[in-house]
């Protein structure tokens, strides 16, 4: 089952979400415009943003993606 997650900034602005429940225990994260900012894999312990390009070897943590405004 999908399950959606939303981000919000400290005036409770949603600015971002992520979308976690897939079969292969990734997560897809989007900005606040609901546009695919990247995706993390638990699996390999990882971070892609939109382009496929390598953020983070070490980390799955969605907030990588989210840029702060």
């Amino acid at each position: 089952m999908l399950k959606k997650n939303f981000i919000r900034d400290g005036s409770r602005k949603i600015i971002g979400s992520v979308t976690t429940g897939y079969s292969d225990t990734s997560k897809t994260v989007r900005d606040d415009q609901n546009h695919i900012a990247g995706r993390t894999s638990e699996r390999f312990n990882t971070v892609r943003d939109a382009h496929g390009t390598l953020m983070s070897i070490n980390s799955s943590d969605p907030g990588l993606l989210i840029r702060k405004k």
